[in-house]
């Protein structure tokens, strides 16, 4: 099977909805949380160039990511990494977030690019790029990042542990350290 992997934009819109519920829906499944997003803020990311889309070669959707910066552009997440499920199996996921990491590496050269997953194969893909797992005091300290935690089921772990800890791991890309 064939995708085209590439910076989200504009002519992307009609996709949003779709999105947001592929990444609900999967994060249902796997009775993990991640952070609820409406098409409106998948929009804003694809209109700052901030998200990366794959598509089929009759142009459905098949997977997607979105990045944020947080602390001035000290630090990087690569977010909603979602394949659909019938896509699966080809290392799409991979590629995708192979897209964001070099997107995120363009437009922000000199910060760290973090995620927090509960997925061992989300933290493989990680540790191929470059990533190491760390404490959550490495990661931003910005408040507006923790609070998109709200909408996981574990979130009151996270709070009971003043954000030292939770059922996620931290991993860290810190350009300073790794030489690629």
């Amino acid at each position: 099977m064939t995708f085209d992997i590439m910076v989200a934009d504009d002519r992307h819109f009609s996709y949003a909805e779709e999105i947001v519920e592929t990444i609900f829906t999967a994060a249902q499944q796997r009775g993990t949380g991640i952070a609820k997003r409406t098409p409106e803020y998948i929009t804003q990311k694809m209109h700052e160039g901030k998200a990366i889309i794959a598509l089929t070669e009759d142009g459905a959707f098949a997977g997607f990511c979105y990045i944020e910066t947080w602390e001035h552009n000290r630090y990087v997440a690569n977010s909603g990494l979602i394949v659909k499920p019938e896509y699966r199996k080809h290392h799409l996921a991979r590629r995708i977030k192979r897209a964001a990491f070099d997107l995120s590496r363009a437009k922000y050269p000199d910060a760290k690019i973090f995620g927090i997953t509960t997925s061992a194969a989300v933290m493989k893909i990680n540790a191929d790029l470059g990533y190491r797992p760390v404490h959550f005091s490495a990661l931003t300290t910005d408040e507006a990042f923790w609070k998109g935690c709200k909408s996981c089921p574990n979130y009151d772990i996270l709070q009971r542990t003043h954000q030292a800890m939770c059922l996620c791991t931290g991993m860290l890309y810190d350009p300073t350290e790794t030489q690629r």
